[in-house]
């Protein structure tokens, strides 16, 4: 016998349950503009976020095109605005994050927030570079140590970014690689080795740039090393979203500045 049809729509018993509706997600909102080639940002991120559910992080992409040069990293920059808006647009966002330092350079930070600002009105902005010269005033950093995996020209552009605000590079180094995929394979022990071969004995701290390497792995283990605070794009940023989020706690296993 063929199996018994099964009740029609106007047959079947249908049962209502009155939605019990809590709070949205958070308290701690951070929206993230990553670039359409990162792939380390929302991953080191997660690895950072502490368990609780208190922190929570909303991403977009915006388009980067390959090489990445000066040009196509400023190209970025009338982008940003409608990248903003499309983060969680009817819900309330702590903080905008801009997932690139040498783009933020190259743009210019006031720009950076500009465009951002113009997409999400009010939003409060960071990004890496900012983030990283406000870590090294809370920490009382006066010179440092630079690492990149950029070409020289944009190395440059960043330590003398650097420089004019106030933080002394005593030297730099650079991995010179054109493709976000390249720097995003750079394991975390050469990146731990190349900073303890280059890292400047009168250096207060080393900061390793790029939110698209794996830094954020191995800043414990470099600390222990060289006895001196590291200090990475994705940890710096991470940092400052958490502050002006409104949150406070610590953070332990990547670097002493998370213990701010």
């Amino acid at each position: 016998m063929p199996p018994p049809a099964e009740p029609s729509s106007a047959t079947r018993e249908n049962e209502y349950f009155v939605p019990n509706l809590g709070d949205k997600p958070g308290p701690n909102r951070i929206g993230l503009i990553v670039l359409s080639s990162d792939m380390i940002t929302e991953r080191d991120f997660g690895l950072m976020t502490p368990r609780g559910g208190e922190i929570c992080y909303y991403s977009t992409r915006v388009p980067l095109e390959i090489p990445v040069t000066e040009g196509n990293l400023r190209r970025m920059g009338p982008q940003l605005s409608e990248a903003a808006s499309l983060i969680l647009p009817t819900t309330h966002i702590d903080v905008i994050a801009y997932s690139c330092t040498s783009a933020s350079v190259l743009i210019g930070p006031e720009e950076v927030t500009a465009q951002i600002q113009k997409g999400r009105p009010g939003a409060q902005v960071v990004t890496p570079i900012l983030a990283a010269i406000a870590a090294f005033e809370a920490s009382n950093i006066k010179r440092i140590t630079l690492l990149t995996p950029y070409t020289l020209e944009i190395t440059a552009a960043m330590g003398e970014f650097i420089e004019s605000q106030g933080t002394e590079v005593l030297n730099q180094a650079y991995f010179g690689l054109l493709d976000d995929q390249d720097m995003a394979r750079l394991k975390p022990e050469t990146i731990h080795d190349a900073v303890v071969d280059i890292v400047h004995e009168d250096a207060d701290a080393v900061f390793v740039s790029c939110t698209g390497v794996r830094t954020v792995e191995t800043i414990e283990r470099l600390e222990s090393t060289l006895n001196k605070p590291v200090f990475c794009s994705n940890q710096c940023m991470f940092w400052q979203s958490l502050r002006l989020s409104g949150y406070d706690k610590p953070v332990t296993g990547f670097g002493q500045l998370l213990l701010r």
